[in-house]
């Protein structure tokens, strides 16, 4: 009886240990999964070209705006710059920049070599009765540039927080005409009436001695007035009718002007309400 129990705890025992084996035991994690399957291991057979992996670095305004990068990024003392460490670090980007195949600014390497030469400087022991200049901080002249660059970024960001057209809104365009068609003052059949009552009054102060005259057409009449009026100018109502012709012809000219006017080929205006009517050819004839 007591051998029986005794095989039977030993039993609970080892699977005890393993179970506790496999909540101990780590998670294995797939490098990647190809069509659904996990890939656990490396193949031996990959092959990846050297220009496959492509380095992703960070893009800058200029040397100064690297510099300032990489003082922020490692919390240094923009007041108290360690040179040798801040050399270093920038030299490290310029080969990446380098190895990637990227196009450098002179810039870039004119601020490299002032960092060399800033360096060089503060390993040189200083002379015990220097003068003032040359006792001076060389990186005074660099501590000021990053001052000034960065106060500048700081002022060009809040300007591009600012609402731009364009990006943030449109701007209304409303487009006007630049021409501004003249409008010339209505007449009404009052005032050609009164006109030509006038024309023909004037026409009775002529005696006529000829019995026989040839007689005008309206369309005669009509390209003798275009032919008149081709300056394109305003010519007086009154000027267009020849009264010593006798009513008959001031009857044509004036059905002339009125059959010009029904085809838009003169224009009738007059200056002020019940003053003198002038007639010039439309911008139709003019065009033409």
């Amino acid at each position: 009886m007591s051998e029986e129990i005794t095989q039977e705890t030993a039993s609970q025992g080892v699977a005890v240990q393993a179970l506790l084996a496999q909540e101990v035991a780590p998670a294995v994690v797939a490098l990647a999964h190809i069509h659904g399957e996990p890939m656990l291991e490396m193949p031996k057979d990959l092959y990846i070209p050297p220009d496959a992996l492509e380095l992703v670095l960070a893009t800058f305004q200029g040397p100064l705006d690297l510099l300032l990068y990489l003082i922020r990024k490692h919390n240094l003392d923009v007041l108290d710059i360690p040179m040798a460490q801040l050399t270093r670090q920038y030299m490290d980007y310029i080969e990446l920049m380098r190895q990637g195949r990227l196009e450098l600014a002179a810039e870039y390497l004119l601020m490299a070599a002032v960092l060399i030469e800033i360096k060089s400087r503060m390993l040189l022991p200083r002379l015990p009765k220097a003068t003032e200049e040359e006792g001076e901080d060389p990186r005074v002249e660099l501590m000021r540039r990053l001052l000034e660059y960065e106060q500048m970024k700081l002022a060009a960001q809040k300007l591009n927080e600012l609402p731009q057209a364009g990006r943030d809104f449109e701007l209304v365009q409303v487009l006007i005409e630049q021409t501004v068609v003249e409008r010339l003052p209505n007449i009404c059949v009052d005032d050609l009436r009164l006109a030509w009552l006038g024309l023909l009054t004037r026409a009775k102060l002529h005696t006529h001695h000829k019995v026989r005259r040839d007689g005008v057409s309206v369309r005669e009449q009509m390209t003798r007035l275009i032919r008149q009026l081709r300056h394109g100018e305003f010519e007086s109502f009154e000027n267009l009718f020849d009264v010593s012709g006798g009513i008959p012809q001031l009857v044509v000219t004036f059905i002339a002007i009125l059959e010009l006017a029904k085809e838009t080929l003169v224009e009738i205006t007059q200056t002020e309400t019940l003053g003198k009517i002038y007639v010039r050819t439309s911008n139709r004839v003019n065009a033409e």
